[in-house]
């Protein structure tokens, strides 16, 4: 069973290993198979997304069965409702796609790491002064790592975790243009790796990602 972290600990183990997998299962138990096997590959960082049928069931098991073996967070929270219900569940940190203040009042409240949603510089420093522990700058596809380092030139305060369209092949990149971990989905993740119960390519893909961000670390 996890022992309770503080915030602290909990932005030290996002930054160490510098990768946050954002899993969509379609069942706790194939969702606990990919945390184990991307955990083996050195991602101990997983995002459980509220899209994942019976979300706050799967972050609840995920966290009671591995245990200190990985920090379980949840993604795609809209509201404090859910993000409460899911610290409730065992999430350690909280991640959303856009920035709400209900949002980052109750994860601070509760000593969890919040992680909101935004984009132009504006809405990262609005997010960063409401309280963000780190700022998703999302989606990141399209902008790439050049975008990063134009928003660290004039905020090199706030730690970013770029979010979109990032694998092992830019990943480096997106380190060297100052992000402080990178969001990584279906890349690392896929739902046919998923469907074919292919875990060992989950572990292979995990360990180059972690090789990319120590490369330049």
């Amino acid at each position: 069973m996890r022992e309770s972290m503080t915030k602290l600990e909990q932005m030290q183990r996002i930054e160490a290993c510098g990768i946050v997998a954002i899993i969509r299962a379609n069942s706790s138990n194939e969702l606990i198979d990919a945390a184990a096997a991307i955990q083996t590959g050195g991602v101990d960082v997983i995002e459980i997304t509220m899209t994942t049928p019976d979300a706050l069931r799967v972050i609840s098991e995920v966290s009671t069965r591995l245990g200190d073996a990985v920090l379980v967070g949840v993604g795609s929270v809209l509201d404090s409702e859910t993000a409460r219900a899911a610290m409730l569940a065992g999430a350690e940190f909280v991640v959303s796609p856009v920035t709400k203040s209900d949002v980052i009042e109750i994860c601070n409240r509760y000593g969890k790491v919040v992680i909101p949603g935004a984009f132009t510089p504006t809405e990262i420093l609005a997010a960063w002064e409401a309280g963000a522990d780190y700022v998703k700058v999302f989606p990141s596809s399209g902008v790439g790592p050049s975008y990063i380092k134009d928003i660290k030139a004039p905020l090199p305060q706030i730690p970013l975790i770029p979010t979109g369209g990032i694998n092992a092949e830019n990943a480096t990149e997106f380190i060297e243009a100052g992000a402080s971990a990178l969001g990584v989905g279906s890349s690392l993740v896929s739902s046919s790796v998923l469907e074919s119960g292919d875990f060992v390519s989950l572990t292979k893909r995990a360990k180059k990602l972690i090789a990319a961000v120590k490369s330049v670390r």
